[in-house]
């Protein structure tokens, strides 16, 4: 297994390896399990896998639990907790009594509230990467900015970042504090990011951009035949993605990706991954096995030709539909 190769995510001095560890499939939201019941000792592996290969970026944030994924991942890092790179999220309101409220918030005290309870649950005096998890329509971008900017001057934040808003946001943003990051679903059948032009406000501005989902949300290892392969929780069922016409579209879409696969003699989601890394950007996929680390770890390593991701792109043109990435409800609190 070829050594893995460290970037730099943004221009604020970060640097990382090219493909981070999602944690956020390795505990239930809200009592749901995600892709399959979790096991916590397998996920602790996983993550500690991850490490010995140096894949020491960790993916998480309250949302995931709640909490509960903050504390897994303090378990796994416990004692070693300046190998590892980790970020994690705030912005969907959980009370105190650690209930999701399923509202947003991006207020200045709710900031100041939510990271001291990270920091608590993964065991740590310092996060290196802090994210607004979604924006709070009813909160100024910038006061959220102004509270984690404070957060940077008082040592418990590296970097800070945004998820899943738009180019006016993010530029609006990086006038208050330099953003490190922006993390949005990106993969071969999520392409909103780049349609939109928020591709290209990043590179413009020097900002980091990290892919959540490259695999599509495990549309990309093949397991998935058939939409009545999915369990009665799996959230999956309520993603139009996932659903119907897209579902069997899809799927014929996934086999002309294969082809190319099994040409380099590779599995589809190392391809799918080797898409994203050889664009430039940082895939983080999700797993909470050992062996599909190290495979996807793999991924990020492979070189991808001129040629190669020109096929790719004839297979799945920009633009193509492949059914929203959220049911109708979640698609609302994506800043557009």
């Amino acid at each position: 297994m070829s050594a893995i190769k460290k970037v730099k995510l943004g221009n604020e001095g970060l640097v990382v390896p090219n493909i981070g560890l999602g944690c956020m499939g390795m505990s239930k939201i809200a009592g749901m399990d995600i892709y399959g019941k979790a096991d916590e000792k397998q996920a602790i592996a996983t993550i500690h896998r991850s490490l010995e290969l140096g894949g020491n970026f960790l993916d998480t944030a309250d949302l995931y639990g709640p909490l509960e994924n903050e504390r897994l991942v303090a378990k796994a890092i416990k004692g070693n907790r300046d190998s590892y790179i980790i970020a994690t999220k705030f912005g969907y309101e959980i009370d105190d009594n650690e209930q999701l409220t399923w509202n947003f918030n991006g207020k200045k005290d709710y900031v100041k509230k939510a990271v001291e309870r990270s920091l608590k649950n993964l065991g740590t005096d310092f996060i290196d990467l802090y994210y607004l998890h979604r924006l709070d329509p009813n909160t100024p971008i910038e006061e959220t900015v102004g509270a984690m900017a404070d957060l940077v001057k008082e040592g418990k934040v590296g970097y800070i970042g945004l998820s899943e808003v738009s180019s006016n946001t993010i530029k609006r943003a990086h006038k208050i504090h330099p953003l490190t990051a922006v993390q949005t679903e990106y993969s071969l059948f999520e392409r909103t990011v780049e349609e939109a032009g928020i591709l290209k406000t990043l590179e413009d501005l020097g900002i980091g951009f990290v892919a959540y989902s490259p695999l599509s949300r495990g549309f990309f290892n093949g397991e998935i035949k058939s939409p009545e392969d999915f369990a009665d929780d799996d959230f999956r069922k309520a993603i139009p993605r996932f659903q119907g016409e897209n579902f069997y579209k899809n799927i014929e879409l996934l086999k002309e990706i294969e082809k190319l696969a099994i040409a380099k003699n590779i599995t589809t989601s190392q391809l799918a991954i080797s898409w994203v890394a050889s664009k430039g950007y940082l895939p983080i996929p999700g797993t909470k096995r050992v062996k599909y680390v190290e495979e996807n770890i793999t991924g990020a390593s492979i070189e991808l030709s001129k040629e190669e991701l020109e096929r790719l792109d004839n297979i799945v043109p920009l633009g193509t539909s492949t059914g929203d990435r959220y049911d109708a409800a979640n698609m609302m609190g994506i800043d557009q």
